[in-house]
């Protein structure tokens, strides 16, 4: 693979890794580090590349393989978290509505945080990262049937404890 194969299949998929390892590890500065390390040995073996169909998918599986690598490491634990500094723009929004968004997308986060790791790695892929169910199946070396029922139960969970929360006003 050339310097100019990398750029045009690689580098695009940069931000997706990055996403995807901030939502296993908890951690940008740990995610950053697990990107650089995919974006290494990708390069390494770039001579071994051109019998790939999907870079992008192949990426994903380093990805995980090495955050998992890394959350098994005795010196590193933490908790998997998304970032809550995003911020959505919108000058219609006044202040009540933005705390409630907040405290809503706040809720969302623990409960997909709360997940059993599949049903978490999963839906990060599909709803946030937008791969098909096939790309999912390769990604995390799983049968398709199992991403459909592991993106269902992940999807009734977090539902079903916005309703519980929404009903009951926890």
């Amino acid at each position: 693979m050339s310097l100019e194969a990398f750029n045009t299949r690689v580098l695009p998929v940069k931000n997706k890794l990055y996403r995807f390892a901030l939502r296993l590890m908890g951690n940008q500065e740990e995610a950053k580090d697990v990107v650089q390390e995919v974006l290494i040995k990708v390069w390494n073996r770039r001579d071994s590349m051109h019998a790939l169909n999907n870079m992008e998918a192949w990426c994903m599986q380093i990805t995980k393989n090495l955050c998992y690598d890394r959350l098994k490491s005795k010196t590193y634990r933490t908790n998997v978290s998304l970032p809550e500094d995003r911020q959505f723009e919108d000058p219609g929004i006044t202040p009540d509505n933005e705390t409630e968004r907040s405290d809503s997308m706040k809720k969302i986060h623990q409960f997909i945080n709360q997940l059993p790791d599949k049903q978490r790695n999963v839906m990060q892929l599909r709803d946030i990262e937008g791969y098909s169910y096939k790309e999912i199946s390769e990604i995390l070396k799983i049968d398709l049937n199992q991403v459909r029922v592991s993106l269902y139960r992940a999807r009734q969970t977090v539902r079903e404890n916005l309703v519980n929360i929404n009903a009951y006003g926890l």
